[in-house]
Protein backbone atom coordinates (compact mmCIF):
# COMPACT_ATOMS: atom_id res chain seq x y z
CA UNK A 1 0.00 0.00 0.00
CA UNK A 2 1.23 3.59 -0.78
CA UNK A 3 2.34 5.75 1.49
CA UNK A 4 1.42 8.57 -0.29
CA UNK A 5 -2.58 8.89 -0.14
CA UNK A 6 -2.52 11.38 -3.04
CA UNK A 7 -0.97 9.06 -5.46
CA UNK A 8 -3.84 6.48 -3.83
CA UNK A 9 -6.62 8.93 -4.99
CA UNK A 10 -5.60 9.09 -8.45
CA UNK A 11 -4.90 5.55 -9.00
CA UNK A 12 -8.15 4.53 -7.79
CA UNK A 13 -9.40 7.40 -10.18
CA UNK A 14 -7.78 5.45 -13.02
CA UNK A 15 -9.21 2.49 -12.33
CA UNK A 16 -12.80 4.05 -11.66
CA UNK A 17 -12.73 5.60 -15.27
CA UNK A 18 -11.65 2.75 -16.95
CA UNK A 19 -14.59 0.52 -14.93
CA UNK A 20 -16.62 2.45 -17.09
CA UNK A 21 -18.31 4.34 -13.58
CA UNK A 22 -20.19 6.96 -14.84
CA UNK A 23 -18.96 10.71 -14.11
CA UNK A 24 -16.36 9.08 -11.83
CA UNK A 25 -15.14 13.06 -11.72
CA UNK A 26 -18.58 13.96 -9.55
CA UNK A 27 -17.19 14.59 -5.71
CA UNK A 28 -19.82 15.35 -3.08
CA UNK A 29 -18.61 19.09 -1.76
CA UNK A 30 -19.32 20.55 1.67
CA UNK A 31 -19.00 23.57 2.44
CA UNK A 32 -20.53 25.62 6.15
CA UNK A 33 -20.82 29.20 6.51
CA UNK A 34 -19.56 31.07 9.18
CA UNK A 35 -21.54 30.05 11.54
CA UNK A 36 -20.58 26.31 10.46
CA UNK A 37 -24.68 25.98 8.99
CA UNK A 38 -23.42 22.60 6.48
CA UNK A 39 -24.30 22.69 2.48
CA UNK A 40 -23.61 19.93 0.14
CA UNK A 41 -23.35 19.63 -3.81
CA UNK A 42 -22.22 17.80 -6.56
CA UNK A 43 -19.27 19.31 -8.68
CA UNK A 44 -16.46 18.50 -11.21
CA UNK A 45 -13.13 17.26 -9.82
CA UNK A 46 -10.58 18.51 -12.59
CA UNK A 47 -7.22 18.26 -11.37
CA UNK A 48 -5.59 16.16 -8.90
CA UNK A 49 -1.91 17.16 -7.89
CA UNK A 50 0.56 16.89 -5.10
CA UNK A 51 -0.77 20.52 -4.24
CA UNK A 52 -4.75 19.40 -3.70
CA UNK A 53 -8.00 18.80 -5.63
CA UNK A 54 -9.22 21.61 -7.65
CA UNK A 55 -12.75 22.39 -8.77
CA UNK A 56 -14.13 25.44 -10.90
CA UNK A 57 -17.08 27.51 -10.09
CA UNK A 58 -19.01 30.95 -9.83
CA UNK A 59 -17.11 32.56 -6.84
CA UNK A 60 -20.68 34.73 -6.35
CA UNK A 61 -22.46 31.06 -5.78
CA UNK A 62 -23.58 29.98 -2.23
CA UNK A 63 -20.41 27.68 -2.09
CA UNK A 64 -17.67 30.69 -3.41
CA UNK A 65 -19.68 32.71 -0.59
CA UNK A 66 -19.35 30.33 1.87
CA UNK A 67 -15.89 29.26 1.32
CA UNK A 68 -14.71 33.16 1.52
CA UNK A 69 -16.16 33.37 4.92
CA UNK A 70 -15.15 30.26 6.30
CA UNK A 71 -12.26 28.28 3.89
CA UNK A 72 -12.15 24.82 4.79
CA UNK A 73 -14.20 22.16 3.14
CA UNK A 74 -14.66 18.45 2.56
CA UNK A 75 -15.49 16.26 -0.22
CA UNK A 76 -16.97 12.53 -1.04
CA UNK A 77 -16.92 10.63 -4.03
CA UNK A 78 -17.75 6.79 -4.61
CA UNK A 79 -17.36 4.51 -7.22
CA UNK A 80 -19.40 1.43 -6.98
CA UNK A 81 -18.32 -0.40 -9.92
CA UNK A 82 -15.17 -0.88 -8.00
CA UNK A 83 -16.67 -0.58 -4.54
CA UNK A 84 -14.07 1.98 -3.52
CA UNK A 85 -14.91 5.70 -1.98
CA UNK A 86 -12.60 8.36 -0.71
CA UNK A 87 -12.86 11.30 1.67
CA UNK A 88 -11.14 14.34 1.61
CA UNK A 89 -11.20 17.28 4.75
CA UNK A 90 -8.06 20.42 3.93
CA UNK A 91 -8.04 24.37 3.65
CA UNK A 92 -9.71 25.91 0.46
CA UNK A 93 -7.56 28.71 -1.44
CA UNK A 94 -7.42 29.83 -5.24
CA UNK A 95 -6.25 28.84 -8.16
CA UNK A 96 -4.21 31.34 -10.01
CA UNK A 97 -5.91 33.19 -12.73
CA UNK A 98 -3.44 31.79 -15.06
CA UNK A 99 -5.14 28.10 -14.18
CA UNK A 100 -8.44 29.37 -14.00
CA UNK A 101 -7.75 30.43 -17.69
CA UNK A 102 -5.83 27.25 -18.60
CA UNK A 103 -8.98 25.63 -17.64
CA UNK A 104 -11.52 27.98 -18.95
CA UNK A 105 -10.05 27.82 -22.49
CA UNK A 106 -10.84 23.77 -22.56
CA UNK A 107 -14.53 24.26 -21.67
CA UNK A 108 -16.63 23.97 -24.87
CA UNK A 109 -18.37 27.11 -25.93
CA UNK A 110 -21.60 26.42 -24.62
CA UNK A 111 -20.18 25.97 -21.07
CA UNK A 112 -18.14 29.26 -21.48
CA UNK A 113 -21.14 31.40 -22.45
CA UNK A 114 -23.65 29.87 -19.84
CA UNK A 115 -20.73 30.43 -16.91
CA UNK A 116 -20.58 33.82 -18.04
CA UNK A 117 -24.27 34.45 -18.30
CA UNK A 118 -25.30 32.91 -14.62
CA UNK A 119 -25.43 34.06 -11.28
CA UNK A 120 -24.88 31.00 -9.83
CA UNK A 121 -27.40 30.36 -7.01
CA UNK A 122 -28.95 33.80 -7.21
CA UNK A 123 -32.82 33.56 -7.61
CA UNK A 124 -34.44 33.39 -10.89
CA UNK A 125 -37.77 34.76 -11.53
CA UNK A 126 -38.32 33.10 -14.71
CA UNK A 127 -35.42 30.28 -16.71
CA UNK A 128 -36.26 32.55 -19.90
CA UNK A 129 -34.97 35.68 -18.84
CA UNK A 130 -31.43 33.25 -18.77
CA UNK A 131 -31.69 31.69 -22.04
CA UNK A 132 -32.14 34.70 -23.77
CA UNK A 133 -28.91 36.40 -22.23
CA UNK A 134 -27.28 33.43 -23.08
CA UNK A 135 -28.44 34.03 -26.49
CA UNK A 136 -27.54 37.55 -26.57
CA UNK A 137 -23.96 36.39 -25.50
CA UNK A 138 -23.72 33.70 -27.96
CA UNK A 139 -24.29 36.55 -30.93
CA UNK A 140 -22.05 38.69 -29.28
CA UNK A 141 -19.08 36.36 -29.07
CA UNK A 142 -19.81 34.53 -32.24
CA UNK A 143 -16.62 32.58 -32.39
CA UNK A 144 -14.65 30.53 -30.13
CA UNK A 145 -13.07 33.24 -27.88
CA UNK A 146 -15.51 33.83 -24.86
CA UNK A 147 -13.36 35.54 -22.34
CA UNK A 148 -13.60 34.15 -18.26
CA UNK A 149 -15.90 36.15 -15.88
CA UNK A 150 -13.34 37.29 -13.38
CA UNK A 151 -15.55 35.96 -10.78
CA UNK A 152 -15.43 32.49 -12.33
CA UNK A 153 -12.29 30.78 -11.05
CA UNK A 154 -11.15 27.41 -9.16
CA UNK A 155 -10.67 26.02 -5.72
CA UNK A 156 -8.39 23.85 -4.10
CA UNK A 157 -8.73 22.07 -1.80
CA UNK A 158 -5.19 21.30 0.37
CA UNK A 159 -5.71 18.12 2.17
CA UNK A 160 -5.55 17.64 5.74
CA UNK A 161 -7.01 14.11 5.86
CA UNK A 162 -7.84 11.80 3.19
CA UNK A 163 -9.71 8.68 4.06
CA UNK A 164 -9.89 5.20 1.53
CA UNK A 165 -12.75 2.97 2.29
CA UNK A 166 -13.31 -0.60 0.16
CA UNK A 167 -16.07 -2.08 -0.01
CA UNK A 168 -15.83 -5.58 2.42
CA UNK A 169 -17.99 -8.82 2.32
CA UNK A 170 -20.52 -9.10 5.54
CA UNK A 171 -19.88 -5.06 5.54
CA UNK A 172 -16.36 -5.61 7.24
CA UNK A 173 -15.11 -2.67 5.13
CA UNK A 174 -11.34 -1.58 5.05
CA UNK A 175 -10.69 2.46 5.98
CA UNK A 176 -7.55 3.64 5.96
CA UNK A 177 -6.76 7.38 7.52
CA UNK A 178 -4.12 9.51 6.45
CA UNK A 179 -3.45 12.78 7.99
CA UNK A 180 -1.40 15.45 7.33
CA UNK A 181 1.48 16.39 10.20
CA UNK A 182 3.92 18.83 8.86
CA UNK A 183 4.84 17.69 5.78
CA UNK A 184 4.67 14.35 6.23
CA UNK A 185 1.22 11.56 6.39
CA UNK A 186 0.52 9.48 8.63
CA UNK A 187 -1.65 6.39 8.36
CA UNK A 188 -4.13 4.50 10.68
CA UNK A 189 -6.58 1.87 10.13
CA UNK A 190 -10.28 2.61 10.90
CA UNK A 191 -13.17 -0.13 12.14
CA UNK A 192 -16.09 -0.20 9.32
Amino acid sequence: MSADPIARFRRWFAEAEHSGAPLPEAIALATADRRGRPSVRFVLLKQVDARGFVFFTDGRSRKGAELAANPEAAFACYWDAIGKQVRVEGRVGAVTAAEADAYWATRPRESRLAASVSRQSAELRRRQELVGRWRALARRWPGDDVPRPVQWSGFRIVPRAIEFWIRGEHRLHRRERFERRGGAWTRRLLQP
